[in-house]
């Protein structure tokens, strides 16, 4: 059972709650409730700057948390990158790098967690690109729904400074991956079917 609560942490339980925040951006967005979608979509990025701090300050590092941080992070990224998509056709080439990078990203997860392989935890340059998304977005809704102000020059330059941290966070990632991929490091090594096997018998016990 212990292995089990450990996982009941609070920065699991933020990743959890921005995933959950999904479903209001798109409903109040689709709505044209700018201040509403901005409302949701900022708590959603102050979530996720808080629950990395306080895994590490309180050591609630798990590796479920490796894993679902960066899911919250790619399926909200994703809803707010169809969105803009859909309100404005121009922004199109931005989606299309980042469903690009994201497809690979998660398809290299899958690869490594099938060979047994532990994927990469979040790092500090996925993280900036991941902040650099959440600010260029607030800019731009802020203001759009507070201060009824659109400038598409504005937004090409901050989506075009999000998208190039994108990919340099994309190929710091890949050679992680390439890198883990061919180690024989047992730090690298995850069983999760082992993992699975070793809760259930620490239960019966």
């Amino acid at each position: 059972m212990r292995e089990i609560n450990k996982n009941i942490t609070v920065p699991n339980a933020l990743s959890v709650f921005r995933i959950l925040l999904i479903p209001p951006f798109v409903f109040y967005f689709l709505a044209e409730s700018w201040r509403m979608a901005g409302v949701v979509l900022i708590a959603s990025g102050l979530s996720d700057l808080v629950d990395g701090y306080i895994a590490r300050k309180f050591n609630q590092i798990t590796e479920l948390g490796k894993m679902l941080d960066p899911l919250a992070d790619k399926l909200t990224q994703a809803a707010v990158a169809v969105c803009m998509a859909i309100s404005e056709p121009v922004l199109l080439p931005f989606l299309a790098v980042f469903i690009v990078k994201e497809s690979v990203m998660i398809v290299a997860a899958c690869v490594l967690i099938q060979k047994k392989k532990r994927p990469s935890a979040a790092k500090w340059y996925g993280k900036v690109a991941t902040t650099m998304f959440y600010v260029s977005f607030a800019i731009i809704y802020v203001l759009k729904g507070f201060f009824h102000y659109e400038n598409m020059l504005l937004t090409i330059t901050l989506l075009s400074a999000t998208v190039g941290m994108m990919v340099y966070a994309f190929i710091r990632y890949f050679q992680i991956f390439w890198n883990t991929l061919r180690s024989q490091d047992p730090k690298d090594e995850m069983d999760l079917e082992l993992k699975a096997r070793r809760t259930i018998t620490h239960k019966k016990g």
